[in-house]
């Protein structure tokens, strides 16, 4: 999970906040930055196409290597290609290349979620889930030190193609992995497959055996059922439970988009930005979400989720601060330190709750919608995030990225304490197959 939780970050920031430091070097407007954003909207809405990688194999890849690793491999071929492109290309010349390219590595890199996220619930069985999200997390995030720190280093002793040739070679890291892991079951329940038998007979009664008869069913059982299991299992709490999907991360990633552009313009150096903010932050996230994991263990996930959303709210509030007072490496550190630490901990237990919403039938397709849910709204508001700031500068922004979590810690909040939500999602929990 270390090595594959690597090869899941390492894209991310390379089509974020990496990359908006790269626009910002080569003069491109904040505006126009904060619009490349949207790039990661695709990872907004992989449950699109999760279904397919679900239910459908790729050709050649599936049938050497399995469901859940074909898919794996042939979405990593396409990081590393995207990426390969990305560095070849003069974002002053050709944006509108850059952007195809950049949107080439998220839809790969999305797809490498949706088969990734599956794999890790069906590995292990639900007592290890906590386990396996704080490796992936670990993964995660030391691919975020080297998308982030990484790049800048070989950025600043050489320049942006460089760094982005490095990290599409870094992408064998997870290819070997996948090369050596083993494929999971893949189960399906007695009383799942009785309900795929009735979704099927609602959407076509005919008991032909004809091509557009066999495309129904396969559509009623990858895309219509586990959106009728999900509500099926949770009842009228499966929206108040999307909701919370929706807002819990918007205060944090609304704010990611600006981050770096703020460090640069506030005066701080691309070397101080990777010594401060990507390794110091880095170890303030791994104990973030090492904190995270010990206080699900002790507590439960919901009190913790309430915590995470709190702290991540407030350290916005510190980031305003930063945005008033001359450079300090101190007071950045400060700020890194608290932002890095909030983020690991909501991760961490953010994850074990997702995880703990599927059905085992629906792994793949279910946790895309949640994670699509999850970054869909932040990302539409995070396009916008240039805008803001050339409009009422960083100190506002940032204000405002801490008023966006409010409303996740009042939904949060209201999980955690109501008795009827609480035995809702038990009884949704044990009927999961998990």
């Amino acid at each position: 999970m270390w090595f594959l939780g690597f090869s899941a970050g390492l894209p991310f920031l390379l089509v974020f906040s990496t990359l908006s430091a790269w626009l910002k070097d080569a003069n491109i407007a904040l505006a126009t930055i904060g619009f490349f954003s949207w790039i990661g909207i695709t990872y907004s809405i992989k449950v699109i196409w999760a279904p397919v990688v679900d239910r459908l194999p790729f050709p050649f890849f599936t049938r050497a290597l399995g469901k859940r690793r074909g898919w794996m491999l042939a979405a990593q071929i396409g990081i590393a290609a995207g990426l390969l492109g990305m560095a070849s290309i003069d974002p002053t010349q050709n944006l509108q290349a850059m952007a195809l390219f950049g949107l080439l590595v998220a839809f790969s890199s999305a797809t490498q979620d949706v088969a990734l996220d599956a794999y890790r619930i069906e590995a292990m069985d639900k007592e290890y889930q906590g386990a396996m999200s704080a490796m992936y997390i670990f993964g995660y995030k030391t691919a975020v030190l080297v998308a982030g720190a990484g790049a800048f280093y070989i950025a600043h002793y050489t320049d942006w193609p460089v760094a982005y040739t490095a990290m599409a070679l870094l992408t064998s890291v997870g290819m070997i992995t996948v090369l050596i892991i083993r494929e999971p079951d893949h189960t399906i329940s007695e009383a799942t497959r009785e309900q795929e038998i009735n979704t099927v007979a609602l959407l076509d009664g005919s008991a032909n055996d004809s091509t557009w008869h066999r495309i129904k069913v396969w559509f009623s059982s990858a895309v219509v059922s586990p959106f009728v299991d999900f509500v099926k299992r949770y009842g009228k709490f499966a929206i108040i439970i999307l909701v919370f999907i929706g807002i819990y991360r918007i205060s944090d990633i609304t704010m990611g988009v600006m981050a770096n552009p703020f460090y640069l313009d506030m005066g701080y150096t691309k070397i101080e930005v990777a010594d401060i903010g990507k390794i110091f932050g880095f170890f303030m996230t791994i104990l973030g979400a090492a904190t995270g994991g010990v206080l699900v263990v002790r507590y439960g996930i919901h009190r913790p989720l309430v915590l995470g959303a709190t702290l991540v709210a407030v350290t916005n509030l510190l980031f305003a601060y930063l945005a008033t007072i001359d450079p300090d490496l101190v007071w950045l550190g400060i700020v890194i330190s608290a932002d890095n630490f909030s983020g690991g901990l909501a991760g961490s237990a953010f994850i074990a709750f997702l995880s703990s919403l599927t059905n085992l039938a629906y792994t793949a397709t279910q946790y895309a919608l949640f994670s699509s849910i999850m970054t869909l709204p932040a990302k539409i508001l995070g396009g916008f995030s240039g805008v803001i700031v050339e409009g009422y500068g960083y100190e506002w922004f940032f204000s405002y990225a801490a008023v966006l979590g409010i409303p996740a810690i009042i939904v949060a909040l209201y999980l955690t304490l109501s008795p009827s939500a609480r035995r809702q999602q038990l009884s949704a929990e044990q009927s999961s197959g998990h």
